[in-house]
């Protein structure tokens, strides 16, 4: 960390907040563009959700532990370039889809990219910043996601309404030809392997597998139960996030445009939340000398948004819909700087990329596979009773995961002191752990 400038450090961060954006953007643009999809290929909601939801996040979360596993023992940078140049040209693609198998296709085609994008931007930002900074500086890069969505609402509303869904695809998928050069001509890859222990450096051609880091991850408390609580948070997140721009359209009857700059007031928002969620949790920890405000934050905030989401769906009066949408939005993204900074703490320097993969995997499998498509499948079974409001009642359903989540958050914070010291000892682990070298003798970080 000390080779690196203040300066180079903050350009790098700027740059990985700048892809994790586009990450983003290229995966919401879809749930701004459903209702022309849908129309055009005569679909039910559960396909849209299976759209928007499982078929992307089977692949997106599989596929991120491979490429983890990859980035973590050649160079993480080039993996990020890769991702980038893979996912933006899948997005283009969506555009040409003549059917919905094809769609599906070219929207696995992103997830596949994608897959490489977050978890290899974590571990990067983890060797560049120290754990002092670390929550603020993953919680600067989380503002990407509701940035992106921000972007999406607003470019993707537009789009909907003047040029329509297909180009639109086409437009989202165009900046990554050039972030993608930058990205591998201007980072530079931190030396995480610069130790002098005899331990270490046999370790280094002794790359840890994904079995001994599950293994040591599992023997972390916190770690399972922070994997629980994102994932149930993000069932209520994705599955608003995929059909808030649906339920606009038939239960207020607002046009794509109009909807798309409720969305991106929602991102904005969004950015908002997940700023102080890092900012919050970093303060607090620090101040009061407890990590376990790490994991409170985002308790708290998750413990305040179903009756947030009562007036987001059940609201008449517009003024009152927006207000709740945007403070949902702030409420709903603050668990992002806190689960990634917890993750990272809990995990050794050489496994890094992969537990934020781990992490990945069961909030994006659960949160983002199921949420959506449970929406869809109560909405459509909904729809002979509630008509053009069904969507309305499903979203309120799955409002409820969030209370489940507040329940393995706190449980989370009762052994993340312990952990992140077990962690930093190297304890709790099989053999094969410290034969693998995820250990090095030194505190993690």
């Amino acid at each position: 960390m000390t080779n690196f400038t203040p300066r180079y450090r903050n350009y790098v961060l700027g740059l990985l907040l700048a892809g994790y954006t586009l990450n983003s953007f290229d995966r919401s643009i879809l749930s701004i563009l459903l209702e022309p999809i849908k129309a055009e290929f005569a679909l039910a909601d559960v396909q849209l959700g299976l759209l928007g939801g499982l078929a992307f996040a089977a692949f997106y979360s599989t596929l991120g532990v491979p490429v983890a596993l990859w980035a973590d023992r050649s160079s993480r940078r080039n993996v990020l370039a890769l991702s980038v140049l893979v996912w933006t040209g899948m997005t283009v693609l969506c555009g040409f889809a003549a059917s919905f198998l094809m769609l599906a296709l070219a929207r696995i085609g992103t997830a596949i990219g994608e897959a490489g994008g977050n978890p290899t931007s974590q571990s990067l930002i983890s060797s560049f910043f120290t754990p002092e900074r670390r929550a603020t500086a993953l919680g600067i890069f989380a503002l990407g996601a509701p940035a992106g969505t921000m972007l999406a609402g607003w470019l993707g509303g537009l789009g909907s309404d003047t040029v329509g869904w297909r180009m639109t695809f086409v437009l989202a998928g165009l900046p990554g030809v050039l972030l993608a050069p930058l990205i591998f001509l201007t980072i530079t890859e931190p030396d995480t392997k610069a130790v002098t222990s005899a331990h270490a450096l046999q370790a280094r051609s002794s790359p840890a597998t994904f079995r001994h880091v599950c293994l040591f991850l599992w023997a972390r408390p916190a770690f399972r139960h922070l994997c629980l609580a994102c994932a149930l948070h993000a069932v209520a997140l994705y599955g608003a996030v995929t059909f808030n721009v649906p339920f606009l359209s038939r239960s207020h009857e607002w046009s794509a445009t109009d909807s798309g700059k409720l969305v991106a007031l929602i991102g904005a928002c969004g950015i908002v939340g997940t700023f102080l969620g890092g900012f919050l949790a970093d303060r607090l920890s620090m101040r009061y000398r407890e990590p376990a405000w790490l994991l409170w934050v985002p308790a708290l905030a998750s413990l305040a948004l179903p009756a947030v989401q009562l007036v987001c769906y059940l609201g008449n009066d517009p003024e009152w819909v927006v207000g709740a949408f945007c403070i949902s939005g702030m409420l709903g993204t603050m668990f992002f700087g806190p689960s990634f900074a917890t993750t990272q703490a809990l995990a050794p320097e050489r496994s890094r990329t992969v537990a934020a993969s781990v992490l990945i995997f069961v909030k994006t499998i659960i949160g983002l596979g199921l949420g959506p498509l449970i929406i869809g499948a109560i909405s459509d079974g909904l729809a002979p009773v509630a008509g053009r409001h069904s969507l309305r009642y499903a979203m309120l359903t799955v409002a409820v995961f969030n209370l489940w989540s507040f329940v393995h958050f706190l449980l989370a914070a009762r052994t993340l002191r312990a952990d992140i010291a077990a962690t930093q000892r190297g304890e709790g682990r099989p053999a094969a752990v410290e034969d693998a070298g995820l250990v090095t003798g030194r505190p993690a970080g």
